[in-house]
């Protein structure tokens, strides 16, 4: 490992699953990682004033997440713990060069992360499927030469049969594009462990459907603020999860510096039983 990075463990609830990581690996994360047979995850980072993208900066993943070097290290480790990873077409269009692989998520930790798979018994290259509704997508993201999987509708698997690398393929959830549906499809191919990266669209409509079992979030010390007409999104965009409500019961809290790392199980509640 050739950069210095370190999580220190301040709260993990008790019993959580335990999969056999690396040493190099156990000693920078602490505490135990590990999923039940079928979870779907989801991996955000956030500013402390809960902005997680500003369209109007490129990359501005990076600059949310304060150039955290940790935040990368957990990328990596959620990627490599994952049978395959969710994106959105947005998200695919402002990461024009990520194939989302471990070893991309965190390259100075690569050999232990292939080592992670193997021990899960899981495929050396991490399946990708991207949603778009629409199925205007660029069919030459190297994601697609990988053999990214397109979940799309009838129009958008229409639109870009014809376009995409041999090695990619195309699934249909009908007349719209269905996150339910979405998800069965990839259960269906023998996909147990689903990690979304996807933007606050998509989140937003797993949210809504119930589907999302745990969530990882990191929280850093910047405030950017917003204004009435710039953009910046929150953490759940698109999709109104009231008069129910969706409430996190805390799994675990990782600090690295001024960088908070929080785990949630997910669960649907109603409005009443939450209120105190």
């Amino acid at each position: 490992m050739t950069e210095a990075v370190s999580l220190e463990l301040l709260y993990e609830a008790p019993g959580l699953p335990a999969d056999p990581l690396p040493e190099a690996l156990a000693q920078v994360y602490g505490g135990t990682l590990g999923f039940p047979p079928s979870c779907l995850y989801a991996n955000f980072v956030s500013t402390a004033d809960g902005v997680v993208a500003i369209p109007s900066i490129p990359g501005s993943n990076k600059l949310i997440a304060d150039a955290s070097s940790t935040d990368r290290f957990v990328m990596g480790l959620l990627r490599a713990s994952a049978d395959v990873i969710l994106v959105g077409s947005g998200t695919m269009a402002a990461s024009p060069k990520s194939i989302w692989s471990p070893e991309q998520g965190y390259p100075p930790v690569a050999a232990e992360l292939a080592e992670l798979r193997q021990a899960l018994g899981l495929p050396a290259e991490l399946p990708v499927a991207i949603l778009s509704a629409s199925g205007r997508i660029d069919p030459d993201h190297p994601v697609f030469a990988a053999g990214g999987l397109l979940i799309t509708t009838d129009r958008g698997a229409e639109a870009v049969a014809d376009r995409l690398p041999a090695a990619a393929t195309i699934a249909s959830t009908g007349a719209t594009l269905d996150i339910s549906a979405a998800v069965a499809i990839l259960r269906a191919q023998g996909h147990r462990r689903i990690l979304s990266e996807g933007g606050p669209t998509v989140i937003g409509s797993l949210l809504a459907g119930g589907l999302v079992d745990e969530l990882f979030l990191t929280i850093s010390p910047l405030l950017v603020g917003r204004t009435p007409d710039d953009g910046r999104l929150a953490l759940v965009e698109g999709a109104d999860l009231l008069p129910d409500l969706t409430r996190g019961r805390l799994l675990g809290v990782r600090r690295d510096a001024d960088h908070l790392f929080l785990r949630y199980a997910l669960s649907a509640t109603t409005a009443a039983s939450a209120a105190p």
